[in-house]
């Protein structure tokens, strides 16, 4: 239900209206904290969330012209620890997407409940795209084969950033490689960047897969479908 928030509409739960201005400052400030800090979700999710303008419809936009992104839209599942049966997960066979999600969880000490609820979308259902897209970038990671460390992040950054258009993600894939190393540079430039651009270009879009119903299915069998490539053999 709508509240009335300081003359603005609250659209949903825990969002603050702003105005343009007031985003746009926001946005600079959360670029420069990001930056800073790579580590900072909040700064990051704020930056995702005052720059998504032109990016959020578009990704909308394809979800609901695709029959399983039309179901997503108007289901609105959410990945929390509280939809999850780990239990299940951890028993499915290795190589299945619930497997080896739950592997790259424990693995990398991350949680699901670490994203944030999104504030500064101005419009519930595009607020629903980006919380999604928060939800699935772990997938995206466990689809990609790539680890939460500097480098691995870049990567899936840069194939976000093909496949979502959204600036925060742009930001993130040219300017994350600044703190890494000389050899994972060369790596980064010669071996993985080319191949995250050559799957972000191929695959169709990520956020068309309803992954809660698809936790059985083979890890490959996935990236085939999706029209992801193998990752490279090379260590991240």
């Amino acid at each position: 239900m709508e509240e009335e928030v300081e003359g603005w509409h609250q659209l949903y739960p825990g969002h603050i209206p702003t105005s343009p201005l007031q985003k746009a400052l926001l946005a600079a400030g959360s670029a420069v904290m990001a930056l800073y800090d790579p580590y900072r979700h909040d700064m990051v999710a704020v930056l995702g969330e005052t720059t998504g303008c032109l990016a959020l419809p578009n990704l909308r936009d394809k979800m609901k012209n695709h029959p399983e992104g039309y179901r997503i839209l108007r289901e609105r599942p959410c990945i929390r620890l509280s939809t999850l049966d780990m239990a299940r997960l951890q028993g499915l066979p290795d190589g299945t997407l619930g497997r080896e999600y739950v592997r790259f969880l424990e693995n990398n000490k991350v949680s699901p409940d670490t994203r944030m609820p999104p504030k500064f979308v101005d419009d519930e259902e595009l607020a629903y795209v980006i919380q999604r897209y928060r939800e699935v970038h772990d997938l995206m990671h466990t689809l990609l084969g790539m680890p939460t460390n500097m480098l691995g992040e870049v990567v899936v950054k840069w194939f976000e950033a093909i496949q979502t258009g959204l600036p925060m993600c742009v930001l993130g894939a040219a300017f994350g490689p600044v703190r890494l190393s000389t050899r994972k540079l060369q790596v980064l430039a010669t071996e993985l960047v080319p191949w995250a651009i050559r799957s972000g270009l191929s695959s169709s879009c990520v956020l068309n897969v309803y992954y809660e119903q698809r936790w059985e299915q083979p890890v490959e069998s996935l990236r085939e479908e999706l029209g992801i490539f193998p990752p490279p053999a090379v260590r991240v």
